[in-house]
């Protein structure tokens, strides 16, 4: 399920002159309206004068139905989501014109076939703003705001959404079972109530099942569960123990702690979308094919992740990257986002361009693109400038790349963590800049197969300490 975003372009064409007869005929009608939650529960309202309804409006009606304060107003807003397209709305967006317009869109934004298209049909979720800070969310005092973020962070977590390393998950299912199960259970209370709901309930699917495989069916998927079952009920003694330290274990501290453990990801918050990537060419014929990705863009930069792995293969602040996308130039193109960053080949500094196949490159670049205005306009209302840089101030482009490789020689730590991005698995494009011309770099002859050394890969990936937060403008969007 991919996570579109908000900036989508312009609303596809006016609706037909029957589709004007049925929005003016619900003007005049009290209708029905199911706006689903993260915990799959739905708020039922009914409400006069849907089809002339904007998200704005209908925000108010469900955060009164919520008992959601006025002070939370920008936390929340209305998406469309079904199996192959999601989309945040805009305040100005009518939720009920914008559903009758939802095959246009699945044919704008997806390769999904005609019979597919006929047959989607959006739900309208009630999600987590992709532009609201996350600094602003622990500052939240209404236990309702915070449960419902919660339940959003722990559905991204179980469906493998956000990547995060076997400890990490496993504290978060410990703040689960204290959350939903209360922190008073002993282990057979405990191990009881865990069965009841299931495992899958507390830890990631790809955890909690296993990976499959043949190594993993002469274990036995019930061995595995078990030993992950054990680890649950030991996880959160510890977090029950924590009241001895101090730490509160009432509902709402509990919730911030959940959070505040989710915050330590770099793509919470995201909004995703998925694509492809090629694959390196492998074995003796080179042959290469392509990876599906899931992108996740933020305040925060854009992090790209394999899907069937559940690891990050490359996270970028804006202040690392340009980009740009580009439409079909013939039949049987894709439409690509170009993501270009800097690099190493053979000890140079190279720059590095990778592309992302995806029919939503154009969602992608908007949203990036509305990202980096939010964060410029942010900072400089917090520096007391208007943002804009003079002519005799601005940078040229081999200045502005030595400065960032500069600024990012900074300290660095190896670790092997489902955060830490793999560039060496990635298929880019390397080339440098020579203040003249852009020069390809030429890639090494492969050694002969009869001679190749017979070792593993040696490089280890390096995680990367972020620049800092005036330093991110630095880079801008490629132009031709």
């Amino acid at each position: 399920m991919e996570g579109d975003d908000d900036d989508f372009p312009p609303e596809p064409s006016e609706p037909s002159h029957s589709q004007r007869g049925s929005v003016a005929s619900s003007v005049t009608r009290a209708q029905d309206l199911l706006v689903y939650l993260a915990s799959n529960s739905a708020v039922h309202l009914t409400l006069e004068g849907l089809g002339c309804m904007n998200a704005q409006e209908l925000g108010r009606n469900v955060r009164e139905a919520l008992n959601i304060p006025n002070s939370a107003v920008d936390v929340f807003t209305f998406w469309f989501c079904s199996p192959l397209l999601d989309l945040q709305l805009k305040p100005k967006h009518l939720p009920y014109k914008l559903c009758r317009q939802w095959q246009d869109l699945l044919y704008r934004f997806t390769e999904a076939p005609p019979e597919a298209i006929s047959q989607d049909e959006p739900c309208l979720l009630y999600k987590r703003n992709v532009f609201y800070p996350r600094s602003k969310e622990l500052q939240i005092e209404d236990e309702g705001v915070l449960r419902l973020l919660y339940d959003e962070a722990k559905m991204n977590i179980l469906e493998g959404r956000y990547p995060c390393d076997p400890e990490h998950w496993l504290t978060l299912g410990a703040l689960s079972c204290a959350i939903e199960l209360g922190t008073g259970l002993d282990d057979q209370a405990l191990t009881v109530a865990i069965r009841e709901k299931k495992l899958s309930s507390f830890l990631p699917a790809h955890a909690a099942l296993g990976g499959g495989g043949f190594l993993s069916t002469l274990r036995g998927r019930g061995g595995r569960n078990a030993e992950m079952e054990q680890n649950l009920i030991k996880e959160y003694r510890s977090v029950c123990s924590s009241a001895a330290t101090g730490s509160s274990l009432e509902p709402i501290a509990l919730l911030r702690r959940y959070l505040r453990s989710c915050h330590t990801l770099p793509y919470y918050g995201c909004a995703f979308f998925m694509g492809e990537i090629d694959k390196p060419a492998q074995g003796l014929l080179h042959r290469g094919g392509r990876k599906a990705v899931s992108v996740g863009i933020s305040l925060e930069g854009v992090y790209v992740m394999d899907v069937k792995e559940k690891h990050v293969l490359l996270g970028l602040k804006f202040s690392e990257l340009s980009w740009d996308h580009s439409y079909p130039e013939t039949e049987g193109d894709s439409h690509i986002l170009w993501l270009e960053f800097d690099g190493e080949e053979a000890g140079m500094p190279v720059n590095k361009l990778l592309k992302i196949y995806s029919k939503k490159a154009e969602l992608m670049s908007g949203l990036i693109e509305f990202c980096v205005e939010l964060r410029s306009v942010g900072e400089s209302a917090a520096t007391g400038t208007d943002g804009e840089v003079t002519p005799s101030q601005e940078p040229t482009g081999r200045e502005t790349n030595e400065k960032t490789r500069e600024r990012r020689q900074g300290k660095m730590r190896r670790q092997s963590s489902v955060v830490c991005s793999r560039v060496y698995s990635l298929n880019t494009i390397s080339y440098v800049d020579d203040g003249k011309e852009i020069k390809r770099l030429k890639p090494k002859r492969a050694a002969s197969f009869f001679t190749r050394p017979a070792q593993p890969h040696t490089y280890s990936a390096v995680q990367r300490h972020s620049a800092k937060p005036s330093e991110w403008t630095d880079r801008t969007k490629i132009t031709d």
